[in-house]
């Protein structure tokens, strides 16, 4: 890392970076509000989280551009969390997390969770962004959004009865919709519209209406940086001994991890610069996540928008994301009033137009056209965390994966050739598992028993211990009291 901010020596190269990190700063902001507000959580939790994925992750070896922050993708879980076990518990939910972070990092883990099945991310990413979008359109119209994803659902009548016949409802939905709108336009425009990030753009628009128009909208409430911040206590940590609170803690751990590796491998594929050494990025987020979580903050992940920002604004050291830290910190310090103008409508539309981004439509159908298994495990994970909620959801998921994988590689075939004389040569070649067994055993069964039966068992790389007793069972008991007992070469398998 030091060898990196050597290059801050060259003018040219601090410029970029301070000008990238004033970028990724307007980025994250609306972005860290929106994501604790829909959490459930003070609005300067989420800036917390922020300041302490610049100021503190910023500064950690892994990957040099990847910025850090409070993640649309866990809304959901934080969310549940705090409903179920209260705002108390979640820093010490998150701290736990980060040490089991830091621990998998050390242990040389962080390059496992490269294996984990592209699809079940995919899914997982796409369930939490159908949650989401279902959960922050209800807020959108000020309205109390009903728990579960099938509730969530089941209630959206109701709200656009409520939007068409309440004034305020109506009101607020219009500024989110508007929002919505800008965020989808504002790629499009010229250059020269973009220097300024499309969600800040979007948020002070709806803010301006609102003001201007004296709208009646719910705001940001604000408590103030050092008020928010409440560190666990002793009953809080007593609250992990539970099974559901146990399952929420490994949800965080393989979530967070999994988001920020991902992210990791996509913003190395945007620059050239030095390649992301996986272990010390997961170690650098669990730092990250124990001290979010002793702050009683969000948890972070590594965000993949803020991330590609930096990169595309020109960052070549990680001073850029440090900085944009420092500017977190200083506006949540110097303009906390600022945060309580804004319409919850505009920070719900934010998170709806990222919940949407998270869905991948454009991928389906190539996916099934070319990998209809993975994009069965796709769907299905996703419509599991919808259903149910993201931890079981991504267990199916991930189930599902292994058993589809075990499919795949347990290849078998049969093959039958009579020789002069009538004996017969029934030869096994592949991987003997037992997800082939019937299909096999059927072939087997169907020979005749009146002739002389040879298994070649020499072309099977593997034989599970299912198979090798289906196998000795059938050899000892197929052929006539008449006829020569079947024979296995070799004799026995393993």
């Amino acid at each position: 890392m030091f060898s990196q901010l050597s290059q801050l020596k060259d003018q040219r190269v601090l410029r970029r970076d301070i000008l990238a990190s004033l970028v990724v700063f307007l980025v994250a902001l609306p972005l860290c509000v929106g994501v604790a507000v829909a959490s459930g959580v003070p609005a300067e939790l989420g800036l917390v989280t922020g300041i302490v994925g610049g100021l503190v992750v910023g500064f950690l070896p892994g990957s040099s551009l990847q910025v850090s922050g409070p993640a649309a993708g866990l809304t959901v879980l934080v969310y549940e969390a705090v409903t179920d076990f209260g705002i108390g518990a979640l820093g010490a939910i998150v701290m736990v997390s980060g040490l089991l972070q830091l621990a998998l990092g050390a242990l040389g883990f962080g390059r496992w969770f490269r294996a984990i099945s592209v699809a079940v991310v995919q899914g997982m990413l796409a369930g939490i962004g159908l949650v989401l979008v279902l959960g922050q359109v209800y807020a959108m119209a000020d309205t109390a959004q009903p728990s579960g994803g099938l509730g969530k659902l089941a209630g959206l009548p109701g709200l656009a009865l409520d939007i068409i016949t309440d004034g305020t409802a109506l009101a607020a939905f219009l500024v989110g919709a508007m929002t919505v709108a800008v965020l989808i336009v504002w790629p499009r425009l010229p250059a020269r519209f973009r220097v300024v990030p499309g969600p800040l753009a979007a948020v002070a628009l709806a803010t301006g209406v609102t003001l201007l128009l004296d709208l009646p909208l719910a705001k940001v409430e604000v408590q103030g940086l050092l008020e928010s911040i409440s560190p666990p206590g002793a009953g809080d940590f007593g609250q992990l001994a539970g099974v559901a609170a146990i399952g929420t803690v490994l949800a965080f751990t393989l979530i967070a991890s999994a988001e920020s590796l991902f992210s990791a491998a996509a913003v190395d594929r945007m620059h050239d610069g030095p390649r992301t050494d996986y272990n010390k990025e997961l170690m650098a987020q669990g730092v990250g996540n124990t001290v979010c979580g002793a702050l009683g903050a969000l948890p972070m992940t590594a965000v993949i928008v803020r991330s590609a920002a930096n990169v595309q604004a020109g960052a070549r050291t990680p001073l850029s994301r440090i900085l944009h830290g420092l500017w977190l910190l200083l506006f949540a310090a110097l303009l906390p009033a600022a945060i309580g103008v804004i319409p919850l409508a505009a920070l719900a539309a934010v998170l709806v137009h990222a919940g949407c981004k998270l869905v991948p439509v454009k991928d389906m159908a190539p996916l099934w056209r070319e990998h209809r298994g993975e994009a069965v495990i796709l769907v299905i994970t996703a419509v599991a965390i919808l259903v149910t909620n993201l931890f079981e959801g991504v267990i199916l998921g991930l189930l599902l994966a292994v058993i589809k994988t075990a499919w795949e590689i347990s290849h078998l075939h049969l093959d039958v050739r009579e020789l002069t004389g009538g004996r017969m040569v029934v030869s096994i070649t592949g991987n003997a598992t037992f997800l082939r067994l019937p299909r096999t055993m059927e072939q087997l069964e169907a020979l005749p028993k009146d002739r002389p039966i040879e298994l070649d068992l020499s072309g099977l790389h593997h034989v599970d211990h299912a198979c090798r007793i289906a196998l000795e069972n059938w050899a000892l008991r197929h052929n006539d009291a008449e006829t020569e007992p079947v024979r296995m070469h070799p004799p026995t398998v393993s």
